[in-house]
């Protein structure tokens, strides 16, 4: 089967879409323990992944990611699964593919390594190159298994997210989606990457970096910071803008980790998000299909003459 990536930007000339909610929620529900490699379960649980994906779908998602958001050689490395960088990427890619509709698509998904770069001083301990060659690696595997496009995602430094972007689109000419991690500075009201770096900045960054459709997700500021965000976004640039906030802050409760923000309470963030000017709106951490459900609700009541 061919990608469909150019489907999926010509789909954002016309309409909003809607992403998917979170990989991690949905394994620790389903039993991953902490310290456990989220990828491996490419392999020894496909049923369990696919049955995710499948409920992303059936709660109105046009696309989903992979679960490969730790699937670089350097973020597979501390669980001796370095040498697997192909398998369970090709795997990932996959399972998504094999449950994926007519009409929907599969984003293989691409998070940090953990690495600084080490123009960082005296921080940084990685060089440019091995960047390039980790996200080359993950970016032609997940080829392979049959993306459609790629969702860098939950990047904290530009530097890493422009090599990420070059390397995916150098090794397949996929389409790519890059997001990144804002912090919220409560006392000034500001939103800025761990860098410093503004929404309006990191925006021009990526676009000049050969990405399609830029934006953010996660973050500690949750949907209505994702409204800020998109906008200054939208100010500055006219292309394509997604956000995909967390259902708010975690807590502890009762020994579980529990977001703020249930199902019923997340999509009414979502109205000013869209009115910013997203173009793909989904959800993060903490998030499950039921919070999908209602977020497309809201998207699908846009659509609507």
């Amino acid at each position: 089967m061919e990608p469909a990536g150019e489907a999926f930007l010509e789909r954002l000339q016309s309409e909003v879409l809607v992403f998917d909610g979170a990989m991690g929620t949905m394994l620790f529900e389903a039993g991953l323990v902490d310290g456990a490699c989220p990828e491996l379960w490419n392999d020894t649980r496909p049923e369990v992944i696919q049955g995710i994906h499948r409920a992303y779908f059936d709660a109105g998602s046009d696309l989903v990611e992979t679960n490969t958001f730790g699937g670089t050689r350097l973020k597979l490395k501390p669980y001796d699964l370095q040498d697997r960088v192909r398998e369970l990427n090709v795997k990932g890619a996959s399972l998504a593919r094999s449950v994926c509709p007519p009409g929907k698509f599969v984003a293989g998904s691409i998070g940090p390594t953990g690495h600084l770069p080490d123009t960082f001083e005296p921080l940084g301990d990685t060089p440019a190159e091995v960047f390039y060659e980790n996200f080359r690696e993950q970016a032609l595997a997940l080829a392979e298994g049959g993306v459609d496009l790629f969702a860098i995602e939950t990047m904290m430094i530009p530097d890493e997210a422009i090599i990420a972007i070059r390397a995916a689109k150098e090794a397949t000419g996929l389409p790519v989606m890059c997001s990144m991690f804002f912090q919220w500075g409560r006392d000034k009201n500001i939103d800025r990457t761990m860098w410093g770096t503004t929404p309006a900045q990191a925006a021009r960054l990526l676009l000049e970096a050969g990405a399609d459709v830029v934006g953010c997700n996660c973050g500690d500021g949750g949907p209505a910071r994702a409204a800020v965000i998109i906008r200054e976004m939208r100010q500055a640039v006219g292309d394509f803008l997604v956000a995909y906030p967390n259902a708010g802050l975690p807590k502890m409760v009762d020994d579980r980790t529990v977001y703020e923000l249930p199902p019923e309470a997340m999509p009414e963030a979502y109205p000013p998000i869209l009115d910013a000017g997203a173009n793909v709106v989904g959800a993060c951490c903490g998030s499950t299909p039921e919070h999908i459900r209602r977020i497309a609700e809201v998207v699908r009541a846009r659509r609507r003459p």
